[in-house]
């Protein structure tokens, strides 16, 4: 307000303040650590278009929906493993939990048991092995590690006495079968499901009072603790939940499969664990989320399906997928960090 020689009171505001060259910088760094590794999606998926090796192949509406219809499972494996890093446990046997999820669901329905009883044992299984790990690191305190290696190499052999390290197929319903190949408005099926999925996990994470909870003890397990959470229930709870999951994703497995393979679940581990620590540097950078993990999954499923178009061997899928592990933990130890300074 001003005052002028005659009393008058003239109104005058100052302008508003243009944002900083240091505000700017770091709104620009921020939305880059967000999106880069999208973009890189974006850029190899381009890039695989127009090398002569994949440029008419790689973007065929074939491959596209095989591309999309085989990361259904890794991408549920993957969210299964984001759960209990969300509060700073791994869980190394969600691979294993899927593998003996499917092999017991070929199995009863190649048995002619129902589609929806098979289903129901398959995720059973799942949240039984889930209850074990639970109890084995919030009550017996060992090492979350330790405590899902452990039972992982327990349930690989229990897949191969089941087996005899044979594949189960043969006798699967149409119906189920159809779920696993057929498309709907051009998309197949499992991708519908995927996307379901996704928006549970993501609803539920970022948007209850459980999920809220979770990462709050990620965050800080000392600070949860003395604000009252029930800390051993939200790791022991992580632990089940991400073994539903990953039972979810055998039965999917079998669907598109047309049976299961006893040597396949134990190879989602590494995929799912590399997406879900890569999520940490996307979407939302220092932090395990769902959209990252998707955008993760997909990245890597780009690249190796690109790479393998173009005639590389099978071993470079390994060099992929374990470097994109450990690029993932530093990045999301990293990121971690600096947020938390």
């Amino acid at each position: 307000m001003i005052t002028t020689g005659t009393n008058r009171e003239v109104s005058a505001e100052a302008p508003a303040a243009s944002p900083t060259r240091a505000t700017l910088t770091a709104r620009l760094r921020s939305i880059a650590e967000a999106y880069a590794l999208l973009i890189m999606l974006v850029v190899i998926g381009a890039l695989f278009t127009v090398l002569p090796a994949t440029s008419d192949t790689f973007l065929t509406a074939a491959n596209m929906r095989i591309l999309v219809s085989n990361q259904v499972v890794p991408a549920i494996v993957a969210m299964a493993a984001l759960l209990p890093l969300t509060v700073r446990e791994f869980d190394m046997s969600v691979g294993a939990i899927a593998g003996l999820s499917a092999i017991f669901v070929a199995s009863m329905l190649g048995a002619s048991v129902g589609v929806p009883v098979a289903v129901i044992v398959g995720i059973l299984l799942g949240a039984l092995v889930g209850i074990i790990n639970a109890t084995l690191v919030t009550r017996a305190m060992v090492n979350g590690v330790i405590a899902t290696l452990g039972t992982s190499a327990v349930v690989a052999g229990a897949v191969q006495q089941k087996t005899g390290g044979q594949a189960v197929a043969g006798n699967m319903p149409d119906g189920f079968t159809n779920f696993g190949s057929a498309n709907v408005l051009g998309v197949p099926w499992v991708a519908w499901a995927l996307i379901a999925i996704a928006i549970v996990v993501y609803f539920v994470l970022e948007h209850t009072p459980y999920g809220r909870q979770l990462q709050a003890f990620g965050s800080n397990p000392t600070a949860a603790g003395l604000v009252g959470l029930r800390t051993r229930l939200l790791v022991g709870s992580a632990f089940v939940f991400a073994a539903v999951l990953a039972g979810v994703a055998g039965v999917i497995q079998v669907a598109r499969a047309g049976g299961a393979d006893p040597t396949v679940g134990p190879s989602f581990t590494l995929t799912g664990l590399a997406a879900a620590f890569l999520s940490a540097a996307a979407v939302r950078p220092g932090t395990f989320n769902v959209g990252g993990t998707v955008v993760a999954v997909f990245f890597l499923a780009v690249l190796n399906n690109g790479l393998s178009l173009a005639g590389a061997p099978p071993h470079v899928a390994n060099y992929v997928n374990g470097g994109a592990l450990i690029i993932g933990v530093a990045l999301a130890t990293f990121l971690w960090r600096r947020r938390s300074t």
